[in-house]
Formats: structure tokens, C-alpha cells, sequence
């Protein structure tokens, strides 16, 4: 049940904005094994003077930002795979591994509020957090 925001510095056209949120959700299911149709995927277009970049990119145009809250609990390796899964699917997207910025934030089940106002963890969710 992650929750995902990519964040962008230009304008790209609608098929390319989905294969960008597809790119991130595939590394998701692939990485943390969640299922296909938990998905919650949101992409912002920010104009390029209000979203600074590091200097040292050499195609700014293209840098992406990506934050990602889930369930506490995966484990390392589940990270490591997820951080490789997401630049390699946006690589093959033009956009060079080293202008991706990913922060996962990890939140305890009971500070998620899903299905209809229940606490995550009073929730059974369908898929293993621990992987």
C-alpha cells in the first residue's frame, strides 16, 4: 500500500507520464511484492525555477524526485532492490540513474488511516510487509 509522489521538472507527454508512474510501481511490486492493483502513484510537474536541482547535473531538464511512504518493515536487500529496480526502469525511460533522487519513508501500520477509516494495523492487508 505504498503511496507515491514523482516529482518532475518538465513536461512530458501523457503516455510518457504513465510509463514514468508505471517505471516506479513495476519496481515496487517487483522489489516489495506488493500486489498489481495497489497502486497509488502521483506525478507533479513543477516548473524548473521552483524545483532546484542539484548543479551538478548535466541534464537538469531531467532530474526526478521521488518520495515513497510505506508500511515499516522491509528489509534491507527489499531496498537495495527497490532503489535498483526504479532507476533502471526510468533509465530505459531517458532518464540517467544519476539524476533520480528516491526517499522512502517508512510509517508504522497504525499512522496509515485506509479502507474506510481503519487503522492500518487492524487491517488485513492481502500481501507480507516483511520481505
Amino acid at each position: 500500500m505504498p503511496s507515491v509522489l514523482i516529482e518532475v521538472r518538465q513536461q512530458y507527454s501523457p503516455e510518457k507520464e504513465i510509463a514514468l508512474m508505471e517505471a516506479v510501481h513495476a519496481a515496487l511490486r517487483e522489489a516489495f511484492k506488493i500486489l498489481p492493483h495497489d497502486r497509488n502513484v502521483r506525478l507533479v510537474v513543477h516548473e524548473p525555477h521552483r524545483f532546484a536541482c542539484p548543479p551538478d547535473k548535466d541534464k537538469p531538464a531531467l532530474y526526478t524526485h521521488i518520495s515513497i511512504d510505506v508500511f515499516a518493515g522491509r528489509s534491507l536487500d527489499a531496498k537495495r532492490n527497490l532503489y535498483k529496480a526504479i532507476v533502471n526502469n526510468l533509465e530505459s525511460l531517458g532518464i540517467p540513474k544519476n539524476h533520480v533522487k528516491i526517499l522512502l519513508r517508512e510509517i508504522t501500520k497504525e499512522n496509515w488511516g485506509i479502507r474506510g477509516g481503519q487503522a492500518g494495523c487492524d487491517v488485513e492487508l492481502g500481501f507480507k510487509v516483511e520481505v
